[in-house]
């Protein structure tokens, strides 16, 4: 049996998707305060830019991918608009019921959709913007999702993968001190799961670094793909034009 990495352990590949949901399934409640803690709300900083590289027009159909609690979701919906058409989808049922809850709490009832992104079950060429904020990293085969996500797009069309990435040389020890001293406590302190913030960190280290990931965009479908480093390249933005 194929194996693949779980953080830095080595698990079957059939194994490590009922991992991840395990992991969500612990933080999904306190999934946006640890965010705002763990990055000093820079994730907000983080995804306002991306929403602005999307360049969602109204009518826009939008898939956002490991949407989760979803912020994301809601800020393209405001771009789409009353004629455009953003759909929900999350791996992970406790994460896709928050974001669910979250967004009827705020009036906004968007079609949610349990999905896995390898498999994605929407026709070809459906939509204009894919978006996947912080998840192709917990994702088996990142190689189909990336298939997947170019096949849903119409050409022309826009992947847009906000990832945690290679932070840039000089500042490596220390974010490397932070990630594996810092996180996993504070996931002990606030999330009472000290566990999923340590995978949290072993995660991003296992994760494609940017030209790595550049070229995995291409060999999958992408004419054109640009790389957006954020804070010195702790998270990047990839944005793949469909040919």
């Amino acid at each position: 049996m194929s194996q693949t990495h779980f953080g830095y352990q080595t698990v079957d590949e059939d194994e490590k998707a009922g991992r991840v949901r395990q992991v969500f399934d612990s933080v999904a409640q306190r999934y946006d305060v640890m965010n705002d803690l763990m990055s000093a709300g820079m994730h907000r900083i983080w995804k306002a830019y991306t929403v602005q590289v999307a360049h969602i027009r109204p009518g826009d159909k939008v898939l956002d991918i490991a949407a989760g609690t979803g912020d994301l979701t809601q800020a393209f919906a405001k771009r789409a608009g009353p004629s455009g058409h953003v759909v929900h989808t999350d791996i992970n049922f406790s994460m896709l019921k928050v974001g669910r809850d979250r967004m009827l709490d705020d009036g906004l009832s968007l079609p949610t959709a349990a999905c896995d992104a390898e498999t994605l079950p929407f026709r070809d060429a459906s939509f204009d913007v894919v978006s996947v904020a912080f998840g192709l990293r917990n994702m088996t085969h990142k190689d189909k999702a990336l298939a997947e996500m170019c096949r849903v797009l119409k050409p022309g069309g826009r992947l847009l993968v906000l990832e945690f990435s290679k932070v840039v040389a000089p500042l490596q020890p220390a974010y490397d001190w932070y990630s594996f001293n810092v996180l996993p406590k504070i996931g002990k302190w606030v999330a009472k799961d000290e566990d999923s913030y340590r995978y949290l960190a072993e995660s991003i280290r296992m994760h494609p670094d940017q030209e790595s990931l550049k070229a995995m965009m291409k060999a999958a479908g992408f004419g054109h793909v640009d790389v957006h480093n954020l804070t010195a390249g702790v998270v990047a933005l990839h944005v793949g034009i469909r040919c």
